[in-house]
């Protein structure tokens, strides 16, 4: 409770006290008991009472979320030129009053949803777009009175339900429709709707501006056709959802394609690559052999008889003589062919004599 009625409280009763006090001088009189009135009691009842009151009609407590016009007949126009703001102020008892308005965020609402927005019912704007489609608009305003133009609002509208019914509302409506109208119905289903927003939103601050009202953000919260349109809408989105799949089925089996084309190809380019390895191994073991015939025979040439000692060298140790075949055969003595090959045995080495000691 502000301080204003409390003195007021205060104020009556002491004007209740003085009433009281009167009536029971009078009424002891009535029944012979003798009973002076007390002049100075009663003029002080009464100064405090007319004093009380006196304050707490002129004494205002603002809040810090509201803001006061003072209604004045000694101010021109009827109302003071500068608001009240945040606190404790003074007007003249008993010939001004004061008006208040909250500076708090309101919201306005207006919705296809009962119940949903200020007004009862269906409270969608109805509005046309640029190829001639019904669509039913939701919106938000989210706005506050500006405390410093708050004695030219009250001078326009007088009342916070007057200025709700008499701009808020019909100007709101009136702008959604009027920019709906420069859009085709499929940009503002999609890819413009933000921008419809912010166009409406911008158009809307200069339009509150000028009333003394601050426009701090507008929504479009819902955004519906026609029973016909929406259906047409849908019917197209599956089309566009069943073209998106056949294209993303065929983009797979073209991947898959391009897949065994890549593993046929890798495949072949295996096939090709150990065919070359294994020719250029064969081809290294043909050098290696010929270079190993070709060291075989320089052996042979410098060496004629090392063939048959290898011959030898594989035969087992009790055979001493062999016969070979051919045209005019002839006996072979191993063990004299043995000694031709063996290296000579080095001379042993005498041992030292000693020395004569003196």
């Amino acid at each position: 409770m502000g301080i204003s009625p409390v003195l007021s409280i205060l104020g009556w009763g002491a004007i209740g006290l003085l009433v009281l006090y009167v009536f029971y001088v009078v009424s002891s009189r009535a029944q012979g008991r003798p009973m002076r009135l007390s002049i100075v009691l009663v003029v002080i009842l009464l100064a405090v009472g007319i004093a009380l009151n006196a304050l707490g009609a002129g004494l205002t407590f603002i809040d810090q979320t509201e803001v006061g016009v003072v209604i004045s007949p000694l101010s021109p126009g009827g109302v003071r030129p500068e608001p009240l703001t945040a606190g404790i102020h003074w007007v003249i008892p008993f010939l001004e009053s004061v008006n208040r308005f909250s500076i708090a965020q309101q919201e306005y609402t207006m919705s296809g949803t009962f119940s949903e927005g200020a007004v009862e019912g269906n409270d969608a704007v109805e509005a046309r777009t640029a190829d001639g489609q019904q669509v039913f608009i939701d919106a938000t305003v989210r706005y506050s009175v500006d405390a410093v133009k708050a004695v030219e609002l009250r001078r326009k509208w007088v009342t916070q339900d007057r200025y709700l019914s008499g701009f808020v509302r019909p100007t709101t409506r009136n702008v959604i429709y009027n920019t709906s109208a420069r859009y085709a119905v499929e940009e503002i289903y999609g890819v413009k709707r933000a921008e419809l927003q912010q166009v409406i939103f911008e158009q809307l601050i200069t339009e509150y501006d000028l009333q003394g009202l601050i426009l701090e953000a507008f929504q479009l919260r819902n955004i519906t056709f026609t029973a016909d349109y929406a259906k047409s809408i849908e019917e197209k989105q599956i089309a566009e959802q069943n073209a998106l799949r056949a294209r993303f089925l065929v983009d797979q089996q073209k991947q898959e394609a391009e897949r065994r084309r890549e593993e046929a190809r890798g495949e072949r380019d295996a096939a090709i690559t150990k065919a070359e390895g294994d020719a250029q191994a064969t081809v290294l073991r043909a050098q290696a052999e010929a270079e190993a015939l070709r060291l075989v025979s320089e052996a042979l040439q410098a060496n004629p008889d090392l063939l048959t000692f290898r011959y030898i060298e594989k035969l087992a140790p009790s055979i001493n003589t062999v016969l070979l075949p051919s045209n005019a055969p002839f006996i072979i003595d191993i063990q004299s062919l043995l000694r031709q090959q063996a290296p000579p045995t080095p001379a042993p080495t005498p041992a030292p004599q000693p020395t004569p000691t003196p």
